[in-house]
């Protein structure tokens, strides 16, 4: 009997790790290929993972809630002589793995991967009860010689452990891992401990000491109190990653918002005219595929839009596709499917790609193919639109438009008060690569479209 370990393959373009949110499996169950395994949660959406052989499984990698990078052990699997599924046995062999998804998702506190049995660890030859993120050795982190203030200048860890998350923050702050206090599992890096780091102004704490001691000292987070009826909901899955993904896009774009008002009668009147075809072809037409063409073509005019910000590089990537985020809400979070080529497609075909993404969304099935690689977003609440609202831009991209819903208010025509159908388009740019004329340019062109919707058909290619 030969065994086989299932590594958690790429699931995106520039994912680099995955949480579990939930197994589908247990230890001793038979599986075929294809078979659902697990529902990964990605910074992008929940994917679930599929058995790459016939087996058993005999080993579990990890627990609800924890984060697995790519390439890291998933699953071991148990093959028969020829692949298929080992031969169950008359009672189940005890557990080496984490617990089956129903016990673990009541755990408070999730298990992390020191917990596996040590005499495995050996028997690789290795210590496996490392954290999860090691990039430069197998070793776990020690603190230098001298202390964290000692005389290894400051060092805490030579090689610090810490995600590829937190060493981007560390990047963005210019914090040196090395001088950060850990105080994560076996002395992993946090992001709290580089932001910690950074408010006392890049001095290193004393490892031994007390926090009080600390000087200066990181200013506490605010005690909770807490009162009768009060119930405690874990940050976890895809609600985590919209809570970090819209703390990063704050605190890295600079960003500022345009309104501007448009009145949009002719285009409802072309929407219904247009409609009964959209039936005929069984398409569900509403508002978004012709405001996805009026983006479009600003976007062409106002080409540094369509484009996403390199930090790393300090370089601005102008798209030569027109690849639209289009931000649906979800039971679980935000999540941002993409639109391929919006300028190659036609408005029923956006219609029914819209469609498909968002069903697709809301059910946890978006595709690998369909999530990241996004050069502008556009985002709506449909019906709960309300007026006015401030975007925040889907980092690292440089605008976001927020389209809110259609009311009617007095306007004035040709001189005259009448009831008029008007939205206010709410604009996100990064200011650090968007200039407030151009920003303007480029609402004022969708306006112009939506408000004449026949320059709005001229302009399709």
């Amino acid at each position: 009997m030969s065994k086989f370990e299932f590594k958690l393959p790429d699931i995106g373009e520039g994912v680099t790790e995955g949480e579990i949110v939930n197994w589908l499996v247990a230890v001793g169950d038979g599986v075929k290929e294809d078979q659902d395994l697990v529902e990964v949660m990605t910074d992008k959406a929940t994917v679930t993972i599929g058995a790459p052989k016939a087996g058993k499984i005999s080993e579990l990698k990890g627990e609800v809630g924890d984060v697995i990078p790519v390439g890291q052990v998933l699953v071991v699997l148990d093959l028969g002589a020829n692949g298929e599924a080992a031969p169950q046995p008359a009672a189940p062999a005890p557990a080496a793995a984490p617990a089956p998804a129903a016990k673990q998702a009541s755990a408070p506190t999730p298990a992390r991967p020191e917990q596996k049995a040590p005499e495995k660890a050996a028997a690789k030859g290795k210590d496996e009860s490392s954290p999860v993120f090691q990039l430069e050795d197998d070793l776990p982190g020690v603190v230098a010689p001298g202390g964290g203030n000692g005389a290894s200048g400051g060092y805490f860890n030579d090689k610090p452990l810490a995600a590829p998350a937190t060493r981007k923050l560390a990047r963005e702050l210019d914090v040196d891992l090395r001088r950060v206090t850990p105080t994560g599992p076996n002395q992993r890096v946090t992001k709290e401990d580089v932001e910690a780091h950074a408010r006392r102004g890049g001095a290193p704490a004393a490892a031994s000491a007390p926090a009080a001691a600390a000087s200066p000292a990181p200013a506490p987070a605010p005690r909770i109190s807490e009162g009768r009826g009060d119930q405690r909901m874990p940050i976890r899955g895809l609600r985590k990653r919209v809570f970090e993904n819209m703390a990063r896009s704050k605190r890295t774009a600079a960003h500022f918002t345009y309104w501007e008002e448009a009145e949009v009668s002719p285009l409802m009147e072309l929407r219904h005219r247009l409609k009964s075809y959209a039936d005929e072809e069984g398409v569900k037409l509403n508002f978004l595929p012709l405001i996805v063409k009026a983006v479009v073509s600003a976007l062409r005019k106002n080409p540094t839009l369509n484009a996403v910000v390199d930090d790393e590089k300090g370089e601005l990537v102008l798209k030569g596709s027109y690849d639209l985020g289009i931000a649906v809400s979800t039971d679980n979070g935000l999540v941002v499917p993409v639109l391929r080529g919006a300028d190659q497609l036609g408005i029923l075909d956006i219609a029914r790609e819209i469609e498909r993404l968002s069903k697709e969304a809301r059910e946890g099935k978006v595709r690998r193919e369909d999530l990241g690689g996004s050069s502008f977003t556009i985002t709506s609440l449909g019906k709960l639109g309300g007026s006015f609202a401030t975007p925040v831009i889907n980092y690292p991209e440089v605008g976001i438009l927020y389209v809110p819903q259609i009311k009617q208010k007095p306007v004035v025509k040709d001189g005259q008060i009448v009831v008029g159908n008007t939205m206010n388009l709410g604009v996100s740019f990064d200011h650090r690569v968007i200039d407030g004329h151009a920003g303007a340019s480029f609402v004022l062109h969708v306006v112009e479209l939506l408000q004449d919707p026949d320059r709005l058909m001229l302009s399709l290619r």
